[in-house]
C-alpha cells in the first residue's frame, strides 16, 4: 500500500492492416525499446496511419489499429510515497505497513521528496514540460486491497505533460533497418499504489498484503480498429501486461481479434480484458458501459506541489525545501537519442548499429573500451564487436558482462590486424582461443599456433611461382580474363601457406607475374 508509483501513457499508436477474404494480417512495424519507473503517466502516440505497401485490390479491406498505454512503473526509493515504510522486495505479507499504509484514522500522507524528484527527472527525460504546481486528488472506489476506499493520485494537474519519447521500427527485408518513430507523452503523474490481493483457490479465500513493493513495471493497453478516414473504433483495455512480450502479443491479438469479430458481422464492446499468457489470447474481465464514478476530489490533507526553476526560486530558500527543477535537470545522464547520434557522428556508423550497442547492457561501454585502446578504424570496431562478440555471446546466452573476452583483448587482437600481423581468418581463431578462458592473450596464442602472416616476401613469390606452374589451366583462364580465376589461385597459394599469407599481398605478386 502506497507504493511510491509513476503513471503515464501513450495515445494513439497506430498500425495499418490488410484482409483479404478473411486471410491473415500482417503488421508493418513494431516498436522496439520499452519503458519503465513507476510513474503514472499517458502518453500518445502520433496518430498518423500507416500504409501497407501494396495497393488495396477488390475485396480487401484495410484497417488501422490504435493503441494507447498507461504505464505504471514503480520508483526507485527507500521508503513508500506518502508514508516512512520501507520498500523492499520479498518482504513478508504485510511486514512494512505504517498507520497510515492501514488507513488508521487520523493519519495524514506525508509526500516522498524522492518521488518527487524522480516525477520530475523522468518527465524531464521525456521531454515533458514540468507544471511548477500540481495537485493532488482522491479517486474513489471500493475494493478489498485499498482500505481507504480512496486512492490519492493526481487526476485534474498533473506534475508533467506533453512529452515525446523517440523509438526504433524494425523494417527493411531482415528487420535490420531501424526507422526512428516518435511517441507522444499526454501526462505523467505521481500516484499511490493499492495492497495486493493474494487468491488462495484451495481454501476459496483472498488475502491481503499491503507491503505493495512488488513488480516494477505494469501496462494497460487500450486498443482498437476501424478502416481509414472513418471514426475510431470501440476500444477495449488490457488490464495489468507485467511484460514488454506480453504486452506485445495481446497487442497483436486484440487487434486481429477485433478484426475477426468485424468482419464476422459482430461488434466490438467497451469492455476490459485481461491476458492469458499460457493461451496466447485475451479474455473477458467485466464490461465498461456502465462507467464507473471514481468521484474524484481535491485530496484535502495535501497541500498543491510547488516546484521552482532558477528563475522563480525565492532568495535565501532553504535546498532542503524547495525542488529546483533547473538542478534535476543538471544531474541527468546523456538520454539515449543524444548517445546515438554522437555515435553515428562520431564513429560514421549506421543508426541501427547505435540502437543495437544501446539495447545490449553493457554493450556500449565495451565498444567504446575497445575504441580507446586499438588503432583499428571505428567501423573495423564495430563490425567485430556487433558481430563477432555479440554472436558469440547470443549463441552462448551471455550477459556482456559475463564474457570470457575483455576489451583489452579485443583491441589487442583488433591491433595485430591491422598491422597485418595476421589474417582476417587467422584473428578469427585467435578469437575462438580467447573465449575458451584460458588466459592466454592474443599475441601469445598467436605465436604458440604460429599464425603470423608470411613477412619474406621472396619465399611468398617463390610459392606463388610454384603455384602457377603446378596449375597451368587455371593460370590459363586467368590470362583469358576468367573473373574467378584469380581467386582460385590466391586460394592455392593461401593453402600452400597455411592460411599465413596476405591475400592482398598474394594477389598483387600473382598479377605482377601473370603482368595483369
Amino acid at each position: 500500500m502506497a507504493a511510491p508509483m509513476l503513471r503515464w501513457g501513450c495515445r494513439g499508436r497506430r498500425w495499418a492492416f490488410a484482409r483479404v477474404d478473411g486471410g491473415s494480417c500482417h503488421r508493418r512495424g513494431a516498436p522496439t525499446g520499452s519503458t519503465s519507473n513507476r510513474i503514472r503517466g499517458e502518453s500518445s502516440v502520433a496518430q498518423q496511419p500507416l500504409h501497407t505497401a501494396q495497393k488495396t485490390r477488390k475485396g480487401e479491406h484495410k484497417w488501422a489499429a490504435v493503441v494507447g498505454l498507461e504505464i505504471h512503473a514503480q520508483i526507485s526509493s527507500n521508503s513508500k510515497l506518502f508514508s516512512g515504510s520501507q520498500v523492499r522486495f520479498s518482504a513478508p505479507p504485510n511486514s512494512l505497513v505504517s498507520f497510515f499504509d492501514a488507513s488508521l484514522p487520523g493519519t495524514l500522507p506525508v509526500l516522498n521528496r524522492r518521488c518527487v524528484e524522480a516525477a520530475v527527472m523522468t518527465g524531464l527525460a521525456l521531454n515533458c514540460h514540468i507544471n511548477k504546481k500540481s495537485l493532488f486528488d482522491r479517486k474513489h472506489y471500493f475494493y478489498a486491497d485499498l482500505p481507504a476506499g480512496y486512492q490519492i493520485t493526481q487526476q485534474r494537474l498533473p506534475i508533467a505533460v506533453n512529452g515525446s519519447l523517440i523509438y526504433g521500427v524494425c523494417a527493411g527485408k531482415k528487420q535490420s533497418q531501424v526507422i526512428p518513430k516518435t511517441v507522444r507523452i499526454k501526462q505523467i503523474q505521481l500516484e499511490q499504489d493499492s495492497g495486493k490481493s493474494l487468491h488462495d483457490n484451495l481454501r476459496s479465500q483472498t488475502l491481503i498484503d499491503l507491503n505493495r513493493a512488488e513488480g516494477q513495471l505494469r501496462v494497460d493497453a487500450n486498443i482498437s480498429v476501424h478502416h481509414p478516414g472513418e471514426p475510431l473504433g470501440v476500444r477495449t483495455e488490457v488490464k495489468n501486461l507485467n511484460s514488454i512480450r506480453f504486452l506485445a502479443k495481446a497487442i497483436d491479438y486484440e487487434i486481429q481479434r477485433q478484426i475477426n469479430e468485424l468482419e464476422n458481422g459482430g461488434e466490438i464492446l467497451n469492455e476490459t480484458r485481461s491476458f492469458h499468457h499460457k493461451l496466447g489470447c485475451t479474455m473477458s474481465m467485466r464490461d465498461k458501459e456502465g462507467k464507473q464514478d471514481y468521484r474524484f476530489m481535491p485530496e484535502p490533507n495535501l497541500p498543491p506541489l510547488v516546484l521552482y526553476d532558477a528563475t522563480s526560486l525565492p532568495a535565501g530558500a532553504d535546498p532542503q525545501q524547495v525542488i529546483n527543477i533547473d538542478q534535476i535537470r543538471e544531474t541527468l545522464p546523456e538520454l539515449p537519442s543524444v548517445t546515438r547520434e554522437k555515435l553515428v557522428q562520431q564513429y560514421g556508423m549506421l543508426l541501427e548499429h547505435s540502437f543495437t550497442l544501446l539495447n545490449e547492457v553493457g554493450l556500449l561501454e565495451f565498444f567504446q573500451n575497445v575504441i580507446k585502446e586499438t588503432r583499428a578504424e571505428p567501423k573495423k570496431v564495430t563490425s567485430w564487436v556487433l558481430n563477432t562478440f555479440l554472436g558469440y555471446l547470443k549463441q552462448q546466452n551471455l550477459a556482456v558482462s559475463e564474457s570470457p573476452v575483455t576489451p583489452s583483448a579485443l583491441a589487442e587482437l583488433l591491433d595485430l590486424l591491422d598491422s597485418r600481423t595476421i589474417s582476417s581468418s587467422a584473428a578469427k581463431q585467435v578469437f575462438e582461443e580467447l573465449w575458451k578462458r584460458e588466459g592466454k592473450t592474443p599475441g601469445q596464442i598467436v605465436s604458440e599456433k604460429q599464425l603470423e602472416l608470411m613477412q619474406d616476401q621472396g619465399a611468398l613469390e617463390q610459392l606463388c611461382h610454384s603455384v602457377m606452374e603446378a596449375h597451368p589451366q587455371v593460370v590459363m583462364d586467368v590470362k583469358n580474363r576468367n573473373p574467378r580465376a584469380i581467386n582460385k589461385l590466391i586460394g592455392l597459394v593461401r593453402k600452400a601457406t597455411q592460411s599465413r599469407a596476405d591475400p592482398v599481398m598474394i594477389k598483387e605478386l600473382l598479377e605482377k607475374k601473370l603482368s595483369l
